[in-house]
């Protein structure tokens, strides 16, 4: 059985939140007082979280798996989820979205325990810009998690950045450049309405055309025709003529929604069969009244079959999930 939507999406991407918590507080993101966290017993435990997963890869068909938050390496028993993970078979691939705080004392222990590579959030390399945007004073930590990541061959490294009009959007050509000189994927991602303030707006975000244009006043960029995008989210340009790319996730303003392969498990075990979602369906609960694998396998099912067509930000009715980002899990 795969999980499989009424408009016959199929999906075998499972990102899995393991913590709403974050060390920083990205202004796009959350207030700067933080919010407030999941309860612990709500949280699933580590034995919930890779029964689950199993379920999903054992009985569904899942074949990727990303960890996310929050973040992630804020979660005490990461990495033994991570290694018994590695153990399903089929062994589904495995990988992270970190701020990268703290990448640089883990990096090694993921890597042994059976991680295949890492996302890692940088939106600025200039220290000022990055204490304004984060409401923290971490840059050096998210280089040097970079450069761990990097030693112990946890590759392809991609750095996602989001812009923001007005802070850091000039520097997307340093960004490139900077990724570039070290051998990272750079991926420009769209600002999203997830943010817990809920004060998103499409006139202030920064575009995809956009970003293609200011990075097209220092490098040749030309579409990757060697790359079959399928289900991923980028849209991938070659820079200089190659082999080097950059991508750009134009979630708004060019939504990939009849390609997506993506479903969600929420930190406190909720399906999430879309990250604009409005509705969830709760595993947890079951799961904890003695469900088999086989049950919660069929509520699965059920919960992305109900899958809508697209996210509908551009629709006049689009309301922003309740949930933000941190919540919900990259």
């Amino acid at each position: 059985m795969v999980l499989a939507d009424r408009y016959g999406r199929v999906a075998t991407d499972l990102r899995v939140s393991l913590t709403d918590r974050c060390n920083l507080r990205c202004s796009y993101c959350m207030p700067a007082e933080g919010l407030p966290w999941l309860p612990s017993p709500e949280i699933l435990t580590d034995d919930e979280v890779v029964r689950l997963i199993g379920v999903a890869v054992r009985l569904l068909g899942v074949r990727e798996v990303r960890f996310t938050g929050g973040e992630p390496l804020l979660r005490r028993g990461l990495v033994d989820i991570v290694r018994r993970t590695s153990q399903l078979r089929p062994r589904p691939e495995i990988s992270l979205t970190t701020n990268g705080i703290g990448l640089s004392r883990l990096a090694e222990p993921l890597r042994d325990a059976g991680l295949d590579r890492v996302n890692v959030s940088l939106d600025t390399l200039r220290p000022e810009v990055f204490h304004q945007l984060t409401r923290r004073d971490r840059l050096r930590d998210v280089i040097d998690g970079l450069a761990a990541a990097e030693r112990v061959g946890l590759a392809p490294i991609k750095v996602n950045a989001v812009l923001v009009r007005g802070v850091n959007d000039a520097e997307a050509p340093d960004l490139l450049a900077w990724c570039l000189e070290r051998g990272y994927v750079l991926r420009f991602i769209e600002q999203m309405p997830l943010d817990a303030q809920h004060r998103w707006d499409r006139a202030t975000m920064v575009t995809a055309d956009e970003i293609l244009a200011r990075l097209s006043e220092r490098f040749d960029l030309r579409p990757d025709d060697r790359y079959v995008r399928g289900s991923a989210p980028a849209e991938q340009f070659v820079v200089n003529g190659g082999p080097a790319t950059v991508g750009i996730i134009a979630s708004v303003t060019r939504p990939f929604c009849g390609d997506c392969d993506r479903v969600r498990l929420t930190a406190d075990g909720q399906v999430r069969n879309c990250l604009f979602a409005r509705e969830e369906s709760d595993l947890r609960t079951p799961l904890r009244a003695g469900a088999s694998d086989e049950q919660l396998a069929a509520l699965w099912r059920r919960a992305v079959a109900t899958k809508q067509a697209g996210h509908g930000i551009d629709d006049p009715t689009f309301l922003q999930p309740s949930r933000p980002m941190s919540a919900i899990g990259g």
